[in-house]
C-alpha cells in the first residue's frame, strides 16, 4: 500500500514545503540562460515540457500512440484551415474577436494546437505540420497579430472573466513559448518577454506582477495553473529566480489546510481527511481537484532532473491525494458527481473524468519507487478491469502517458487493486460528503453546513442547482454503465427537488440568467460584480445557515447527520442585507440521518416539513431507466398483502427492478406517512442544466419513490432504509425486524441494527440524550458494535466542529480501555462507563476506542 496522505502530511510542515524548492536558489543568475547548471536545468525543462506535450522519438514510435498523434495532426489541419478563412476581426474563421474573452482564448488555443503539432516527433504525424518551421513561424505571426490587437494594450484588455486573463489565456502562450523556443529565438527574439510582460500585467489579482498568496484567487488549483505557467516563462526567459519562486509558490498548494491555523488566509486545498474544497466552500475534488493533481503532477515531469525540488516529497504528496482523496470516490471507473460543482452539469462526465485521473497516476508510477510504484500501477490495471466504459488513452493530455499506461496494462506481474478495501466507510466531513462502499454498491451522499456550500452555480453551468447539497444522494450499483442510471441524463430528467434524498419545497423557482438576465447578479453600487465576493458568497456557491453536518466511522461502517436550513442569501435578506431586487428562495425543514451497514442504508428524517405552509416532497429515491428498458415495481403492503405499480399506500416494502439492466434496489418503510411510488416518461433538453450545452432532448423513464405533505400539513418524521441489489425474499426478510429504530426527533436520531449489533446514533441539541446503553450529552454522532470477543468499539465525532468535548456514557458493566485514539479519556460512573472525548480543532473527524 503507497504512504497515506495522512500519515504524510505531519513530515511536511512549511518550513520543510520551502525548503524543497532551495537548491538553485544559491545559484540563481537572476537573469539570462547562459552557461552553468542552471542554463543546462533551463534547457532540462523545456526539453522535459517538449516531451510531457508532444512526446519523444522513442514514444512516437510506438503503435499505442499513432491515434493520439494522428488526432494532433489533424485538429492542426483543421486550425489551420480556419486560420486560412479568417475574416476581418478574426484570427480563425468563426472566432470574433473584440469583446469575446471566450473567443479570445479559444483563439489561443487554436495557436497552441498548431504549435503543438509541430513538436510531434518526426514521422509520427504522416500529412500533418511536424517539424515544419513555416508553420511554426505562422504561429509566431498569429501571437504577434492578437497581442498587436486584442492582448498587449491592458487598458482595453481584462473583460469577462478574470480567469482567461490570468491563467487561460497565459496557460496556452506559456506552452507554445515553450514548444516554439528554438523558433522564437531565430525568429523573433523579442517576443518571449514581450509576452511575459504582457502576462505579468494582467496579474491584477496577484501582487507586482506575480503571484500574491493572500489572494483569494490564487488558491489550490488556480495557483497550480499560475505557477505552472510560470515556471514554463522562466525557462524560456532563463531567468531562474522567476522558476524559483514559481515552485516555491506551488509547493504551497502541498500543504494539508489546517482550518484552525490557515496560512494566507487560504482554504482551498487538500484536507486531513482526503477532502478538497475550492472556492472556499465548495466540495471540489472531481474538477478542481483533478486540475490541481494534473498541474501537481505535470510539474514533477518537467522538473525532473532539473534540480529544481530537493526529493520525491513531491510524489508522495501527490499519491496521497490520489490514495485518500480520489480513489474512494471512483467506482468502478465513475467519478461520483457529489464532487464536482457546477462540472457536474457538462455533458462529459463520470468515466471521462476518471481518464484525467488515471493519466495522472501513471505518471506519478514512474516517479514513484519500491511497492509504492506498483500500488499505483496496479491501481491503473484495477481500474481498467472494472470500469464499465472503454478508457481512450488517446484522450490522454501526453503521448508518454500513453506508452506507459499500454506498458502497464501488458505487465501480467503487476496485480490489480484498488488503493482501499472493498468495504469501507470514508467521511470526507471537511468537505460535507460521505461515501460507502460495498462489492455490491456504492452510496455517495453531500450535506452542506455554516462551512459547506448548498451547491455551485456560475458562468451558466448549474442552473437548476438548489438541493444538491440538502442531504441527495447517489445509489450506484455494481456492474452498471453509471451513463444509464446517472451523470448529464440524470441531472437533466430529475426535477431539481425530487433529487434523490432530498427535502424541498413544491414550488417554481427561476435561474440566474431568468431572474436577473445575465449570468449574475449584476449590482456594483452593492458590491456585486461578476467575480466579487458578494456574488460568490450568495449567487455562486452560497453555504447554508446551520453548523450540523458531519458524522462518525467505525472501520467500515458509519452515521451521518444534517440539519437542513436556509442559505446565507435567505438570512441576509430577512436581515435587509441584501438589495430589492435580489431573490432568495427558503428551504424546508428536516432533521436527517444516514445509517450505513453493509446491505442497507437506513435514513430517518424528523421535523419535515415547511413553516412557511408550502407543499413538501421528500424523495426518498430517483432512478432513470431508457425508454425501453423492462421494469417492475412490486411490494409488500403492511398488512402483508402484495402489491405493484404505482401509486400512494401504506407498504412495508417496495422493490424496483431494471431486467434489462439487471439492476434492484429495495426500499424498506419502519415507519412514517405512506410513500408514494411514480414512474413516468420525461423528455427534457441537456441546455436546461447548462446554457452551453447542445440542445439535445433526452428521454428517460423516471421512477421515484417519495413523501408527499400538503400545504399546511404538520411537519412530520419518517424512517425507511435503501437496499441495494435486493430480492422480494430479501426484503420479506425485514418483517422479522433486524432494524430497530430508538428515537427519531429533532433531538435525537437512533438505531439498532441487531445482526451486526451496532447501535448509531446523532444528538442534534444541547442536554442529555439516550438511546439503548448510550447516553451522550449534547450534539455529536456515536456509533457502538458490540464484537463477538467480548470486547466494544465505538467512534464518535463532532459534527458541528464547535464543541470542546462530547461526553458519552455506555451503560452496563464497567470497561476499561484496550486501545484508545489520543484525546480519548476512559472513566468509570455509577452503572457504566464514561468516554469523554476532546475533539476541540479535529474538525469533525472521528474518535475510536476498543473496551473490555
Amino acid at each position: 500500500m503507497p504512504l497515506s496522505r495522512r500519515a504524510l502530511v505531519s513530515t511536511l510542515p512549511a518550513a520543510a514545503l520551502a525548503a524543497m524548492a532551495l537548491p538553485l536558489r544559491a545559484a540563481a543568475t537572476g537573469g539570462t540562460a547562459g552557461g552553468g547548471a542552471t542554463g543546462a536545468a533551463h534547457t532540462r525543462l523545456i526539453e522535459n515540457t517538449v516531451a510531457a506535450f508532444a512526446g519523444t522519438p522513442d514514444v512516437g514510435a510506438r503503435p499505442e500512440v499513432r491515434a493520439k498523434l494522428a488526432s494532433i495532426a489533424t485538429t492542426a489541419r483543421s486550425r489551420l484551415t480556419a486560420m486560412d478563412r479568417a475574416g476581418q476581426g478574426e484570427l480563425f474563421q468563426g472566432i470574433p474577436l473584440g469583446t469575446s474573452d471566450p473567443n479570445l482564448v479559444t483563439s489561443y488555443q487554436y495557436l497552441y494546437e498548431i504549435a503543438l503539432a509541430t513538436r510531434t516527433p518526426e514521422g509520427g504525424t504522416p500529412s500533418g505540420p511536424a517539424g515544419d518551421t513555416g508553420v511554426q513561424r505562422r504561429v509566431i505571426d498569429g501571437l504577434i497579430w492578437l497581442h498587436e490587437h486584442y492582448y498587449g494594450d491592458q487598458s482595453k484588455g481584462y473583460y469577462g472573466n478574470w480567469f482567461t486573463w490570468e491563467i487561460g489565456i497565459s496557460t496556452h502562450v506559456s506552452k507554445m513559448l515553450a514548444l516554439l523556443a528554438d523558433e522564437l529565438a531565430a525568429y523573433r527574439s523579442e517576443l518571449a518577454a514581450t509576452y511575459v510582460a504582457s502576462m505579468d500585467a494582467y496579474l491584477r489579482n496577484g501582487k507586482d506582477g506575480d503571484v500574491d498568496l493572500d489572494s483569494r484567487f490564487h488558491t489550490g488549483a488556480n495557483l497550480a495553473d499560475i505557477t505552472t505557467n510560470r515556471v514554463l516563462q522562466g525557462a524560456v526567459l532563463g531567468d531562474d529566480a522567476r522558476i524559483t519562486k514559481a515552485v516555491a509558490d506551488q509547493l504551497t498548494v502541498l500543504a494539508t489546510i489546517d482550518p484552525y491555523d490557515l496560512r494566507h488566509g487560504v482554504t482551498d486545498g487538500f484536507y486531513a481527511d482526503g477532502s478538497f474544497i475550492q472556492h472556499a466552500s465548495v466540495a471540489y475534488t472531481g474538477s478542481y481537484g483533478r486540475g490541481l493533481l494534473t498541474r501537481v503532477v505535470q510539474t514533477i515531469k518537467m522538473l525532473d532532473g532539473t534540480g529544481y525540488t530537493a526529493d520525491d516529497r513531491l510524489v508522495r504528496v501527490a499519491q496521497g491525494w490520489v490514495v485518500d482523496g480520489f480513489a474512494p470516490l471512483i467506482f468502478e471507473g465513475w467519478l461520483m458527481e457529489i464532487v464536482k460543482g457546477r462540472g457536474v452539469s457538462r455533458p462529459a462526465t463520470g468515466y471521462a473524468d476518471t481518464a484525467e485521473v488515471v493519466e495522472a497516476v501513471v505518471d506519478l508510477s514512474a516517479h514513484a519507487t519500491g511497492a509504492d510504484a506498483t500500488a499505483l500501477k496496479g491501481y491503473v490495471a484495477y481500474l481498467r478491469q472494472t470500469s464499465k466504459a472503454t478508457l481512450d488513452p488517446s484522450a490522454f493530455v501526453s503521448p508518454v502517458s500513453i506508452a506507459a499506461y499500454a506498458d502497464i496494462l501488458a505487465d501480467s506481474s503487476i496485480p490489480a487493486g484498488d488503493l482501499g478495501p472493498a468495504e469501507r466507510h470514508v467521511a470526507f466531513n471537511a468537505m460535507g460528503r460521505t461515501v460507502h462502499r460495498r462489492p455490491g454498491y456504492a452510496f455517495a451522499l453531500a450535506r452542506s453546513s455554516s462551512r459547506i456550500s448548498r451547491y455551485e452555480y456560475m458562468s451558466g453551468e448549474n442552473l437548476m442547482p438548489w438541493f444538491q447539497g440538502d442531504g441527495a444522494h447517489h445509489l450506484y450499483l455494481s456492474g452498471q454503465d453509471q451513463t444509464q442510471a446517472f451523470g448529464i441524463d440524470y441531472l437533466t430528467t430529475v426535477p431539481p427537488h425530487r433529487l434523490a434524498g432530498v427535502t424541498a419545497p413544491v414550488e417554481t423557482r427561476r435561474t440566474v440568467p431568468e431572474l436577473y438576465g445575465t449570468l449574475w447578479y449584476d449590482n456594483p453600487e452593492r458590491g456585486f460584480t461578476s467575480s466579487s465576493e458578494a456574488q460568490n458568497t450568495y449567487v455562486y456557491f452560497p453555504r447554508s445557515t446551520h453548523p450540523f453536518s458531519g458524522g462518525a466511522a467505525l472501520g467500515p461502517y458509519g452515521v451521518a447527520g444534517f440539519v437542513q436550513s436556509d442559505d446565507v442569501a435567505y438570512a441576509a435578506k430577512q436581515s435587509g442585507g441584501l438589495p430589492d431586487d435580489f431573490v432568495v428562495y427558503r428551504d424546508a425543514d428536516a432533521t436527517k440521518s444516514w445509517f450505513l451497514f453493509d446491505d442497507e442504508i437506513v435514513v430517518l428524517a424528523a421535523g419535515v416539513g415547511d413553516t412557511a405552509g408550502r407543499a413538501v416532497t421528500t424523495t426518498l429515491d430517483t432512478r432513470i431507466a431508457a425508454p425501453s428498458d423492462t421494469l417492475a415495481l412490486t411490494g409488500r403492503l403492511r398488512g402483508g398483502a402484495p402489491w405493484s405499480g404505482t401509486g400512494t399506500a401504506p407498504l412495508e416494502w417496495l422493490r424496483y427492478a431494471n431486467a434489462t439492466r439487471a439492476a434492484s434496489v429495495g426500499y424498506v418503510f419502519l415507519d412514517g406517512p405512506p410513500p408514494t411510488v411514480t414512474l413516468d416518461t420525461v423528455t427534457r433538453s441537456r441546455r436546461a442544466v447548462r446554457l452551453s450545452n447542445p440542445d439535445l432532448p433526452v428521454t428517460k423513464q423516471l421512477f421515484a419513490v417519495t413523501v408527499e405533505r400538503s400545504a399546511n400539513a404538520p411537519h412530520t418524521s419518517m424512517a425507511y432504509a435503501l437496499v441495494p441489489n435486493a430480492t422480494e425474499h430479501r426484503l420479506g426478510a425485514y418483517a422479522r425486524r433486524p432494524l430497530t429504530v430508538l428515537a427519531n426527533t429533532t433531538r435525537l436520531q437512533a438505531v439498532v441494527h441487531r445482526g451486526l449489533r451496532i447501535t448509531a446514533l446523532n444528538a442534534f441539541t444541547p442536554g442529555t440524550h439516550r438511546a439503548g446503553r448510550l447516553w451522550v450529552r449534547g450534539p455529536g454522532s456515536v456509533l457502538l458494535r458490540e464484537r463477538q470477543d467480548g470486547t466494544v468499539a465505538i467512534a464518535v465525532s463532532d459534527p458541528t466542529t464547535e464543541r470542546d468535548t462530547v461526553p458519552v456514557v455506555i451503560r452496563g458493566r464497567r470497561m476499561r480501555a484496550v486501545a484508545a485514539d489520543d484525546g480519548v479519556r476512559v472513566g468509570r460512573v455509577p452503572g457504566g462507563t464514561r468516554i469523554v472525548i476532546t475533539t476541540r480543532h479535529a474538525y469533525g473527524r472521528s474518535f475510536t476506542a476498543t473496551l473490555r
